[in-house]
């Protein structure tokens, strides 16, 4: 693939540039501010780019607001946004508009250099990866204000690896059961979520979606 990476920190990009490389794909470019990846994205738009969110001059949200903008003006160029922390509100704006090829890794992932490239490549195929970490934290809201309350544990547990871009098989691999139980799962959580209208991948992203735009505790 043809990669573009935007990264503050000069030692991560250096290493994100190496793992990359040498790993078959092709780095375009690689800068330290989202200015300069939006420049370089409208020169020639690559098939995914790899980006912080907190970038300079504010170390605020600057990244995150250069993906929406590529994914606004490129919608064919993948988005996989690296973040220090789980931000839930940036996690449910990158998902606001067409949630194909789109994901939100923890950095830490990275030093996982096997998932990192899995969840790179799921990405740029147009699929969706979301940290283990950022789905726990949202899945663990009140019950009170918990849209998710009425899933069974199990439920929960395929919805989080469906968050994460797993396929049926995948999750079946992952749990211990067959493909027709997590197919049962899967539709139970279409059917709670009121999703049984619609067909398809898309009720996936939506069942995601459902419990991304959920109000947070408190």
């Amino acid at each position: 693939m043809r990669v573009m990476i935007a990264e503050d920190s000069a030692l991560l990009r250096e290493g994100l540039v190496r793992l990359l490389a040498e790993e078959g794909h092709v780095v375009a470019a690689a800068v330290g501010d989202a200015e300069a990846l939006l420049v370089a994205v409208a020169a020639e738009p690559p098939d995914i780019v790899v980006v912080d969110v907190r970038m300079p001059p504010t170390h605020t949200d600057e990244g995150l607001r250069a993906a929406l903008r590529i994914r606004e003006l490129h919608p064919g160029t993948a988005v996989l946004v690296l973040s220090q922390y789980v931000e839930r509100r940036y996690a449910t704006e990158l998902l606001g508009g067409s949630s194909e090829g789109v994901g939100y890794l923890l950095k830490d992932r990275v030093m996982q250099v096997e998932e990192f490239l899995a969840a790179l490549e799921r990405v740029g195929a147009g699929g969706t990866a979301f940290d283990p970490e950022v789905v726990r934290r949202l899945l663990a809201r009140s019950a009170r204000t918990d849209p998710l309350h009425g899933l069974t544990p199990r439920e929960r547990d395929v919805l989080a690896l469906m968050a994460q871009g797993c396929t049926n098989a995948a999750i079946a691999q992952q749990l211990y059961v067959s493909q027709s139980a997590v197919e049962k799962h899967t539709n139970a959580i279409f059917d709670k979520f009121g999703l049984t209208g619609t067909t398809g991948y898309s009720r996936r992203v939506l069942a995601v979606l459902r419990h991304l735009s959920a109000p947070a505790e408190g």
